[in-house]
């Protein structure tokens, strides 16, 4: 189904403003974005506009209750100059599915492809050049009723945003195993990437940062035993040439990238393992030299190499990086994809064009 979103253009682009060899993650936003509302059981005022402020009601549902879900994806520029994505389709999917968790109206998939294709498209020159730089894509769903009560909103809005940015953790990162603070629970929202997740975390992420870690490895609810996530990513582990990472049971973020780099591995042939996994069998791993790597998976992030974490007071060192082979290869293997240097056999690469493009 086509979609009828009004455009309205910039007089004047803050492209020329913006040094694409210095980008603070998160801080640099594009020209444009699209904005619609959910009113009376359907999408309406359907748009995209000059990036902007706009307003909100003190009594505006999200403030009080939290009704608000986001998601996190790139476009990035392949070697012909196109704009490309890497299965969109699956982060609509994934909304969906936080919005049904959290009581919210779904986004129809066509009209999700339609808006960040539209959106790119405009904005594709924000794009930066650079190898393992992308355009950040922020689709973000609340609850936008002007009424305090405890139930599901009835009126919501979803916008899209998108800003250039660099590689999210420029280093190894070193992490405090969590044995106090919990991310989630089964039954719980974990799954869900709703606002109310991250918020929870900022406390033991802050304590954990003032000891000079870089995040959390965040452990199970009840035994503090079973590893979930690493900070805000998907977590793996290379035990004797075996990839591991925790089975998404409910607590865990279906991440993209996640699944992305299953596939990747196991096409070439690596044997990767969905299961839960006890931080005694990492510790136990490292004791007898068969844990040669740990690495985090996200959009931001794509692949970050763990330098180090910590368990009850105990540093575990993990092997140099330069001696590291699978964390490296999935990397590669998601920067080629997008920049195109790397053949896709799974059709997962997507041009972004606008509507008109697509019917020519």
């Amino acid at each position: 189904m086509k979609y009828d979103i009004k455009i309205t253009k910039v007089k004047d682009s803050k492209l020329s403003t913006v040094d694409f060899d210095n980008i603070p993650f998160g801080r640099t936003f594009s020209d444009h974005m699209f904005v619609a509302d959910y009113i009376d059981g359907a999408w309406t005022n359907l748009e995209i506009v000059p990036f902007e402020h706009f307003q909100i009601h003190p009594a505006s549902m999200v403030l009080h209750y939290g009704q608000a879900i986001f998601e996190g994806m790139k476009a990035s520029k392949g070697i012909d100059g196109k704009p490309y994505f890497l299965r969109p389709e699956q982060h609509s999917q994934r909304l969906n599915a936080s919005a049904q968790r959290m009581c919210m109206p779904e986004v129809p998939e066509d009209l999700f492809l339609q808006a960040i294709n539209e959106l790119v498209y405009l904005d594709k020159d924000w794009i930066p050049p650079a190898k393992g730089s992308a355009l950040y894509l922020r689709p973000y769903m609340f609850a936008n009723d002007e009424f305090i009560g405890v139930a599901p909103a009835s009126v919501y809005k979803f916008i899209i945003f998108t800003g250039p940015v660099g590689p999210y953790y420029p280093k190894p990162v070193r992490l405090l195993v969590a044995d106090q603070f919990v991310r989630a629970v089964k039954g719980g929202v974990g799954e869900a990437k709703t606002a109310g997740n991250y918020a929870a975390s900022l406390l033991p992420a802050k304590q954990a940062q003032e000891q000079g870690y870089d995040q959390v490895l965040w452990m199970d609810a009840h035994e503090f035993k079973y590893i979930q996530e690493a900070g805000t990513m998907n977590i793996f582990f290379v035990i004797d040439g075996k990839v591991v990472t925790p089975a998404t049971d409910g607590a865990i973020l279906k991440g993209i990238t996640r699944d992305t780099i299953i596939k990747v591995l196991r096409a070439k042939g690596y044997t990767v393992e969905e299961r839960p996994l006890a931080i005694d069998e990492v510790i136990e791993a490292h004791k007898n030299g068969t844990l040669q790597e740990c690495f985090g998976t996200g959009t931001a992030a794509v692949v970050a190499h763990v330098a180090n974490f910590t368990h009850k007071g105990t540093t575990y060192e993990l092997p140099a990086i330069e001696d590291r082979k699978i964390g490296a290869l999935a990397k590669e293997s998601i920067d080629g994809l997008r920049a195109l240097t790397i053949e896709d056999e799974h059709g997962w690469i997507v041009e972004a064009k606008p509507q008109a493009m697509v019917q020519a």
